[in-house]
């Protein structure tokens, strides 16, 4: 067996770079792949009726693409989505965005590397929101999100101000998501793939984190390794394959999506 010697980094490295060179990404445009993320994430139970909004940043500079608000999640196709400046004026003339949309124009004018926001109230996520205690990640598929969410305990109420969006793009600081205490999630990513794992993998923690506190003490994990495990999952490329899987699973039940 020719990588019986290797060390584990380098078997890291070498699965890494199979994954680039034999896994093809899929051929779809952000229109598209914002469409299927409102799908797989109501698939995924992050539907609350109107609330949340999903967004991820358009050609024109200080321009983004939103879901019409009025309809749900599961309604949303690449056709139906709007592109809006940050005052939420579509460029167009038709419909609206969430007026909570305001706080991503703040998140996107303060930190230029995020290209796609989520903001969810799933139930997991909502139910741990009202115990008031930060989000932990204390599970191996979980990891992704180790060392990068940050915690806001003070509800701010209704989202919808310029103070909302100065108070959660300061929150978010270097990491990727934000659990909000008595309100929801918002993850954000360089990719709209990025941003569509991390929102599941947050309600997915959020679920786990319940079930246990149920059974015990949550115990740590070692960071180090934590922080292995956390690198290994943000990867470009399996972000992209991840999200291809969840694609095909939405298409098969949204095949009026894209």
């Amino acid at each position: 067996m020719k990588t019986a010697s290797l060390s584990k980094e380098e078997l890291m490295i070498n699965s890494q770079t199979q994954m680039k060179n034999i896994i093809d990404d899929i051929s779809l445009t952000d229109r598209q792949k914002l469409a299927l993320t409102c799908r797989i994430l109501f698939d995924k139970g992050h539907d609350s009726g109107l609330a949340g909004q999903i967004t991820c940043r358009a050609e024109q500079p200080n321009t983004f693409l939103t879901q019409r608000f009025g309809l749900g999640f599961d309604e949303i196709s690449a056709a139906s989505l709007i592109e809006v400046d940050h005052d939420l004026k579509p460029l167009n003339g038709e419909g609206m965005a969430n007026p909570a949309n305001r706080f991503h124009t703040w998140i996107y004018k303060e930190h230029p590397e995020v290209n796609c926001i989520i903001h969810t109230h799933p139930t997991y996520i909502a139910a741990l929101a009202m115990l008031k205690v930060p989000l932990i990640i204390a599970q191996m598929d979980t990891c992704a999100l180790y060392n990068d969410c940050s915690f806001v305990a003070e509800w701010p109420g209704v989202p919808v101000g310029n103070e909302e969006g100065m108070l959660i793009s300061k929150a978010l600081g270097k990491n990727r998501a934000v659990f909000l205490a008595h309100h929801g999630q918002l993850v954000t990513g360089k990719t709209i793939e990025e941003a569509c794992n991390l929102a599941i993998l947050i309600e997915r923690a959020a679920k786990l984190q319940l079930l246990a506190m149920s059974g015990g003490q949550i115990q740590p994990l070692p960071s180090a390794l934590a922080q292995e495990a956390h690198d290994w999952l943000t990867t470009d490329k399996r972000n992209k394959v991840n999200f291809a899987y969840y694609a095909r699973q939405a298409l098969k039940t949204h095949t009026d999506c894209i």
